[in-house]
């Protein structure tokens, strides 16, 4: 009876932690599906140049869904390179995510093992960073919230990169000038994710790096050595007082989770 009291003073005050949260979840989504949708019509772009079928990109897209290893594997398919080391490049590439799952594990330790691993197959940078705040909020694993994050990323980059491929498949690209249209958007995106003296020296090393390794031995070349190399640059370089001060917190262990 008290509960159910206690719920019914929540509901008039709107003192409804999680329903606040998974508000400002929704929102924040919505900010991810907008740059979703125009940086998936480039994959798109990126995909018929590499000569993929429409199948092939939205497969990619459902089973791959990670936007930095697809950009990665279409530009080395469009060059030629051997699939073993696309192979290769794309694990690397997608490593980062073995670190988000161990901040996720926390939050997810009470969940069925095939739970987890379906929840896993859909962890991208997006969902990662929309569903680790959300579960910081309120203390705990919230489910639903998970999927709002997962989908918010999921249906419009889908979508942005099927309409790219048509879009480009309709035009000449060469004749608009849209060939280039993969590099200046990702220049463009990897300068807005500039924000320490760290990242500039990854930046600038990855470029010194790759650009003469890529003019003498390939394209493929190039962007292999660079994203090995320019991080390992960036670590060397130390860090800024903001940069230190915005480090990630350390997750939370089970019981302050809220879980059992």
């Amino acid at each position: 009876m008290s509960g159910q009291l206690t719920a019914s003073v929540r509901g008039r005050t709107g003192n409804d932690p999680v329903g606040e949260s998974r508000r400002q979840l929704i929102r924040d989504a919505l900010a991810i599906a907008a740059y979703a949708l125009p940086v998936g019509l480039v994959y798109g772009l990126a995909a018929l140049q590499a000569h993929f079928t429409l199948l092939d990109v939205v497969v990619s897209c459902l089973v791959v869904l990670a936007g930095g290893a697809q950009f990665a594997a279409a530009g080395m398919v469009k060059d030629g390179a051997p699939w073993l080391a696309i192979a290769g490049v794309t694990a690397l590439v997608n490593a980062r995510h073995l670190l988000y799952s161990a901040a996720v594990a926390p939050y997810t330790a009470a969940r069925p093992r095939k739970e987890r691993a379906f929840m896993a197959h859909f962890l991208t940078d997006e969902t990662f960073a929309l569903s680790l705040t959300h579960f910081r909020r309120i203390g705990r694993l919230d489910g639903r919230g998970y999927w709002v994050a997962a989908l918010a990323i999921l249906v419009p980059w889908t979508l942005g990169s099927a309409i790219g491929y048509l879009a480009a498949g309709a035009v000449d690209t060469r004749r608009l000038g849209l060939d280039v249209a993969f590099p200046a958007a990702m220049a463009g995106l990897s300068l807005g994710m500039v924000s320490g003296r760290r990242d500039v020296a990854a930046a600038l090393g990855a470029v010194a790096v790759a650009v003469p390794l890529g003019l003498v031995g390939g394209a493929s070349l190039g962007l292999v050595a660079g994203a090995v190399v320019g991080p390992f640059i960036g670590l060397a370089v130390p860090a800024s007082p903001a940069e230190e001060s915005s480090a990630p917190e350390t997750p939370e262990p089970s019981a302050e989770a809220g879980l059992p």
